[in-house]
């Protein structure tokens, strides 16, 4: 499945109901704690899905190669490389654990209030201690203003992607496919639009499942992502709405405006 893998509502550990009579009781101080310790645990599984490694950046006179843009290019395996055929780079990391990181944000914007704030804020610190831990660990970038310079660009990326991503949500597939692509697949007009929809298709899975776990589940941080291979028969169902003509009003509705061209 492509929900993540944290369990059944009807089975829920009495170690995690006794962490749920405990946020009851909570300060905020108490809390702050918690979200530290779990989200750090969150990001891990968030970095995880697209991890990567340089091993020329370990060999003695190693010369590391470089894609297209100049970016370092490492070795990684798992769908989003070896099926979807991403480049392993960083930015390519960076992206989809933000993907991950959004659908996270999504469910932890359903917590109490008073909460919320420490978990976002914690599960974005953690992700930027990562990211800059790579940063040294497989691009050996050893000026703190270099790696500066690379942290802010990824925070104005992550503004963005929230904003994109929520316009998706509330507006359909059509526009969330958009920010998949200018995001993931940095706009390229040869993008796998099969594997686009499997991403898209994926989060959507993803987002409901998590919605419908109780707060103390997620709060545990015990959650396995998926793989969203396992979205490719949905997504090669032929839709009815292939076969009907549009209507006058949706001629011009520019739904898939910025998505790449398919060739007929």
């Amino acid at each position: 499945s492509a929900e993540p893998n944290f369990g059944s509502e009807k089975a829920v550990p009495a170690s995690i109901k006794l962490a749920a009579e405990l946020r009851k009781r909570a300060t905020s101080v108490t809390e702050t704690y918690i979200a530290y310790s779990v989200c750090e645990k969150l990001i891990k599984e968030c970095a995880s899905q697209a991890d990567y490694t340089i091993p020329k950046r370990h060999e003695k006179n190693g010369v590391i190669p470089k894609g297209a843009d100049g970016e370092d290019l490492g070795v990684g395996k798992g769908w989003w490389y070896e099926d979807l055929g991403l480049a392993p780079t960083f930015s390519t990391w960076a992206q989809i654990t933000f993907l991950h990181m959004y659908i996270l944000t999504v469910r932890l914007r359903a917590f109490p209030a008073a909460h919320a704030p420490s978990w976002h804020q914690h599960l974005l610190d953690h992700f930027f201690y990562s990211a800059e831990d790579r940063l040294v660990r497989e691009h050996n970038i050893q000026a703190r203003s270099l790696r500066n310079k690379y942290l802010k660009d990824l925070f104005m990326q992550w503004r963005g992607l929230l904003a994109g991503y929520d316009e998706g949500l509330v507006k359909g597939d059509a526009v969330l496919a958009t920010a998949v692509w200018r995001n993931v697949f940095g706009g390229r007009e040869d993008v796998d639009l099969v594997g686009l929809g499997e991403v898209v298709s994926y989060m959507r899975g993803v987002l409901k499942g998590m919605d419908g776990m109780e707060d103390e589940v997620v709060a545990d941080g015990e959650i396995q992502f998926g793989d969203p291979k396992t979205q490719r028969k949905v997504v090669e169902i032929r839709s009815k709405m292939m076969d009907t003509p549009p209507r006058e009003d949706e001629q011009s509705s520019g739904g898939d405006e910025g998505l790449p061209r398919v060739e007929q």
